[in-house]
């Protein structure tokens, strides 16, 4: 049975206005450490989203069994959390589901039918190429292959129905030295035959074997490099404090009273474009609403959030394509499918050029929100901190916390790679959902550190 038959009869055994949202997940994930598999895993599930909606409530529930008794059960669990919602307080503002109108199907761009067949001898060629790398250089590899293809059927009790086949690939790899000096590279696309396994390695191995003993930096503000994964992680970042329409319209977010207003450097251009070839496209969000190119940031001015049906009716416009659960998640909508323009810079080498004393950063961990409504961070870069001197990277640098604005940052970016990738955190510890931020290398003038990172 189809992801959009079973969403029928999801939908079916709901009374009133309703949608359901079903997905399908085929997955492989393969793990190592120290030149070793340490883990493979096969997954085949399906999951059932029912929302409900009673007065402008919505009431949610969930299953992973198609069965029509299980079903019937998930939609009473709807229904009495709509309808208590609903008698506990005053009307509320989701408008339901019969305006969504016709989502169109998505099978396609975002689908590599070679991808689908989930091989593990795929995997297991990538990380025998890793192993070899590793092995040349002396150093040992850790990381993540992963694979997927999922399927999504949307239904609605008005007669809406699309479906959205898709597939996405993963690597990441870590290669740790002797002495303990990491190196770190990944990679995502829509096909498992797009990554570059060997690269990959050859790219972590390069800066775990940068030589010199690591030399550390006090607190404050200097010039900094990032490779695209660091610029990766601080426009997802952004995504949720600045651009989630239902912070904006209960005035948390941080563009509340901004848009039409510079928020960044003349040279970012950030949009969200879900059919775009180098991301992973998707046809419709959650609620079945059909997803199109969206600018939010053009030449540094904040044009735009993104918005799901309900942040959308608190807004007074339209849902732009962006709920990530069926009647709208509890955090909001977001973007999944950002695209940061490219600037004017060769390579990242072009862009250390200028920076007499500066940071190279390659990428972030335990990144987290301190004040959304500043788009204040804290991070710590990771598997690849170096110092630039004179226009180039010459020495290894002790791991360094960094605390600032994103918005402050974006504000002080000088110039940009024209190449970009695709970067994405593939861990999918909990239920698969992949999505990635296509960008270039960044360099900022002043980005502040407020201390190692232990």
């Amino acid at each position: 049975m189809s992801t959009v038959e079973l969403a029928r009869r999801a939908v079916a055994e709901a009374r009133g206005d309703a949608l359901a949202h079903v997905t399908r997940e085929r997955s492989l994930m393969l793990r190592f450490a120290d030149g070793r598999p340490t883990q493979a895993t096969a997954l085949e599930d399906v999951s059932v989203e029912l929302a409900v909606v009673r007065d402008g409530h919505v009431g949610r529930a969930a299953t992973n069994d198609p069965d029509g008794e299980a079903l019937a059960g998930c939609a009473r669990r709807a229904e009495a959390a709509a309808d208590a919602a609903a008698a506990a307080s005053r009307r509320g503002v989701h408008p339901g589901f019969g305006a969504i109108g016709a989502a169109r199907d998505g099978t396609g761009e975002g689908h590599d039918p070679s991808t689908a067949e989930l091989d593990p001898s795929v995997g297991g060629a990538a990380l025998s190429e890793v192993f070899a790398v590793a092995a040349h250089h002396g150093l040992s590899a850790h990381g993540i292959w992963s694979a997927a293809e999922q399927e999504r059927g949307v239904a609605t009790a008005w007669g809406h129905a699309a479906v959205d086949r898709t597939t996405d690939a993963y690597m990441k790899v870590i290669c740790i030295a002797p002495g303990g000096r990491s190196g770190y590279d990944a990679q995502t696309a829509v096909a498992a035959g797009a990554l570059q396994a060997g690269r990959l390695a050859e790219r972590a191995a390069a800066k775990a074997a940068v030589p010199g003993d690591p030399v550390e930096l006090p607190p404050g503000e200097y010039p900094v490099v990032m490779e695209p994964h660091a610029t990766g992680w601080l426009l997802d970042l952004l995504g949720d404090t600045a651009l989630n329409g239902l912070a904006h319209a209960e005035e948390r977010g941080a563009l509340a009273g901004r848009l039409g207003q510079a928020v960044a450097a003349p040279t970012v251009n950030l949009a969200d474009s879900p059919r775009a070839a180098s991301t992973l496209p998707r046809a419709f969000d959650a609620e079945g609403v059909p997803k199109a190119p969206m600018p939010l940031i053009q030449d540094g001015v904040a044009c735009a959030v993104v918005h799901d049906r309900h942040s959308a009716a608190l807004a007074s416009t339209a849902s732009t394509g962006h709920a990530t659960a069926p009647g709208g998640h509890q955090h909001g909508p977001r973007p999944v499918n950002l695209v940061l323009a490219g600037g004017g810079a060769a390579d990242l080498d072009e862009l250390c050029a200028p920076v007499e004393r500066g940071i190279y950063v390659t990428r972030l961990w335990y990144a987290n929100v301190v004040r959304p409504k500043e788009t204040l961070i804290t991070a710590v870069t990771r598997d690849g901190t170096f110092l630039i001197e004179d226009g180039r990277v010459t020495r290894p640098l002790r791991d360094l916390r960094l605390t600032d604005s994103v918005l402050r940052i974006l504000s002080r970016t000088s110039d940009l790679t024209a190449g970009q990738e695709l970067t994405s955190d593939g861990e999918f510890y909990g239920r698969r959902f992949a999505y990635g931020v296509l960008c270039p290398g960044l360099r900022a003038s002043a980005v502040r550190f407020t201390g190692p990172a232990g």
